[in-house]
């Protein structure tokens, strides 16, 4: 007796069979792209990747009948690393989506990358405002803040409390977020006597802080972030520039560096936030699902991080496509709608809005409870806190108009 079939009759009874003989569904694949080690690590490294997989989970692990897939890269804070990452990605990875994204110059690189290969990038913690302004793309969309929205926070509400000095970046992010602050002051009816730029990951701050201390300035502003603004202000109460009655204000602080910088000398500071962890039941809820994971409570770039991705899935969902276009289009048609943000929408310059929030770093003895570091003072309206639509300078709205 013949144990055996011919070999193809076997392949074809196999392929006959159950689909499970099949190729498996090509995997839907969303890149985050940041910095891993360095003194942005923090506020979004490995808590970012956290966060979008704990949105690829919540959803359901797979959308389309595809399974989602979250990869991970280091861009190290130099644009020409994010930009090559992301060009294999997209060439040879088959990736769909690439998410959170500080350090605003290698953001910008990887806006003109999606724009050319018409993919999607959605900014969480990268914060030019210049990314829906002249820098807008179809597909570019911005999530958790940007630096218009910190300075319609902290500088407007503090104008009056300089004169003001601005130790600043040297690269996008901080020029930016110098220029639109010092507008918000001057709008506000307050003064601005001047600035110094300092390399990024500089570790002395003693000859800017000098310099801001000399200008004849009562609030010192540092326009950074990450390390470098929690080096910058334990540097500046070293130096007692507090106790000779001159203001610091961190214009871009994550609750994060409230943490690394502790609540003696953090105390009283202003800072503007998407999203804070122990607003209400909600945000605390899943912070501490996040917190068991990471072992540190989240940014608000790492909670936008998840709020955009689980967004662009229940919009794939309701398309029924991954189609680049098509899905930008199903997200800004569907307001946002989690425990980030109830009712937020996305403009056609690619600007999530939703509110934000006026905050101001506790006392000591104020806290209550780990990570309990900071106090409401107000929330601010989405339309008040972002760019007005036609001032950004998007050639989307323009066009957008004249249809």
């Amino acid at each position: 007796m013949r144990l055996s079939l011919p070999l193809a009759a076997v392949a074809a009874t196999l392929l006959s069979l159950s689909p499970a003989f099949a190729a498996d569904p090509k995997p839907l694949r969303i890149g985050v792209l940041n910095d891993q080690s360095g003194i942005y690590a923090d506020m979004a490294g490995p808590g970012s990747v956290i966060a979008a997989k704990m949105a690829v989970e919540d959803f359901g692990g797979s959308v389309l009948g595809r399974p989602v897939e979250i990869i991970a890269g280091d861009h190290q804070n130099k644009p020409d690393v994010g930009s090559a990452i992301v060009t294999r990605w997209i060439d040879e990875d088959g990736v769909d989506v690439i998410a959170d994204i500080p350090t605003s110059s290698v953001l910008l690189a990887v806006q003109e990358i999606g724009r050319t290969k018409n993919k999607l990038v959605l900014a969480s913690t990268g914060g030019s405002s210049d990314f829906t302004g002249k820098a807008c793309a179809p597909a570019g969309i911005h999530w958790t803040y940007d630096t218009y929205a910190l300075a319609a926070g902290t500088g407007a509400s503090l104008a009056k409390d300089g004169p003001w000095f601005f130790i600043t970046a040297d690269y996008a992010f901080g020029t930016a977020l110098e220029r639109d602050t010092a507008k918000a002051v001057e709008k506000g009816g307050g003064k601005v006597v001047g600035s110094v730029k300092h390399p990024q990951g500089t570790a002395d701050f003693s000859s800017f802080l000098l310099q801001g201390q000399g200008s004849g300035a009562k609030l010192i502003a540092f326009a950074n972030a990450g390390s470098d603004t929690v080096n910058a202000i334990k540097q500046a109460n070293e130096f007692g520039i507090p106790q000779s009655g001159i203001k610091l204000a961190g214009l871009y602080l994550h609750i994060t560096d409230i943490h690394a910088i502790g609540l003696q000398t953090a105390q009283g500071l202003i800072l503007t936030q998407g999203f804070y962890w122990d607003l209400n039941d909600e945000t605390r809820a899943w912070s501490k699902r996040f917190y068991e994971r990471h072992k540190a409570m989240p940014t608000m770039g790492q909670a936008g991080t998840y709020s955009a991705i689980l967004h662009y899935l229940k919009a794939v969902k309701a398309a029924g496509t991954t189609d680049t276009a098509t899905v930008a289009a199903q997200m800004k048609a569907t307001p946002v709608d989690d425990f980030f943000s109830h009712g937020g929408r996305i403009r056609e310059d690619g600007r999530m809005v939703h509110d934000l929030y006026l905050l101001q770093v506790k006392t000591p003895a104020e806290q209550k409870y780990p990570w309990d570091y900071l106090k409401l003072i107000r929330t601010i309206p989405g339309d008040e806190a972002f760019r007005p639509l036609a001032e950004g300078g998007c050639p989307l709205v323009r066009q957008h108009a004249a249809n």
